[in-house]
């Protein structure tokens, strides 16, 4: 049986956006560290973590992130382990984060002019210690812009959480169809609680963009393989 859409629907979707924001915040911290090893090895010199990182990449860039999610919840069953959806979608966007976010931070490092690593070499300092105390603090200016606008996309993403049976903003949003039958009312305000999520953000990574652009710094666009 329906009921009428009330201010009790309405906060069932604000208090269902806050798990929006958590998985959004696991998946980019969890991203963070793995992309920042997924970045080191694409840089390395030696061809073996290279091809380890580019087949990473590739893997979970040339896949949908859908599959990834089915794989993430499904595959424990095998092995009679039981997972929550939070975890499975947690461990399936961490994944995915973590090869976008190395090849936008691989992006950033390899913008840094050639000439610093090689005025770093000639003075005799360590390949670790010119990555940290050189590259790195430029690096990082150029990276913020398009880490920022990357974050825009997770936070999207995390909607499609909702088809593992994860109660996230989209996921709510079904069961209010379900029990009200007023789909463009509550899609409608699903879609005005993402735009009031990702739309700071975007005006916040424009503005770094500026910022930075002001001086000289350029962003680069999410970079591909090489």
């Amino acid at each position: 049986m329906s009921h009428p859409f009330g201010a009790g629907d309405l906060l069932y979707l604000i208090a269902a956006a806050r798990w929006t924001i958590l998985l959004s915040l696991i998946a980019f911290l969890g991203g963070g560290l793995g992309g920042a090893l997924i970045a080191v090895l694409r840089i390395s010199p030696r061809a073996l973590p290279r091809t380890a990182a580019i087949l990473y990449i590739r893997l979970f860039q040339g896949t949908p992130l859908l599959m990834q999610l089915f794989i993430a919840f499904f595959l424990p069953s095998i092995l009679e382990i039981s997972v929550d959806p939070l975890p499975a979608a947690a461990a399936a966007l961490t994944l995915n984060a973590s090869a976008f976010l190395g090849e936008i931070w691989r992006g950033s490092i390899e913008s840094i002019p050639r000439g610093q690593w090689e005025a770093a070499s000639a003075l005799g300092i360590r390949r670790v210690l010119q990555l940290r105390l050189i590259i790195l603090p430029q690096a990082v200016r150029v990276a913020i812009p398009p880490t920022v606008g990357f974050l825009v996309q997770l936070v999207k993403a995390t909607s499609l959480a909702a088809i593992i049976g994860f109660t996230e903003l989209t996921r709510a949003g079904q069961v209010l169809v379900s029990s009200t039958f007023r789909p463009f009312l509550v899609f409608s305000i699903v879609a005005a609680l993402y735009f009031v999520l990702c739309w700071p953000l975007s005006l916040l990574s424009g503005r770094l963009e500026r910022r930075l652009g002001a001086i000289g710094v350029r962003a680069p666009e999410l970079p591909g393989l090489r």
